[in-house]
């Protein structure tokens, strides 16, 4: 009984000694934790001479415009470029399926 309260005496004090006196107290050491990538819907493009929309998630967006944290960089012909959390993503337009003509 009595090693086995020495035991847990020299546990406790060897845990202590790992332990960071230059942590801050609620600090926790885990590596912080990226957010999950957000999957975004492009449905379409559509470009005018003076203006550039895109149909995202079921909604019309134009350059520049921010929504739910993400900002659109710029519109092209085929793509999106969208700057999330200071990264750019690139929205593509999935390709039409191929019709075959029966003749």
């Amino acid at each position: 009984m009595r090693i086995l309260l020495i035991f847990l005496m020299l546990g406790s004090g060897y845990a202590l000694a790992l332990q960071d006196p230059t942590r801050p107290d609620g600090f926790t050491s885990g590596a912080p934790q990226a957010e999950p990538a957000r999957e975004f819907s492009l449905a379409s493009i559509f470009i005018g001479n003076d203006r550039r929309v895109a149909v995202i998630d079921g909604e019309a967006r134009t350059e520049g415009q921010a929504f739910d944290g993400v900002r659109i960089r710029r519109i092209y012909p085929d793509r999106v470029e969208l700057v999330d959390q200071g990264r750019v993503r690139v929205l593509r337009l999935e390709p039409l399926p191929q019709v075959r003509s029966s003749q």
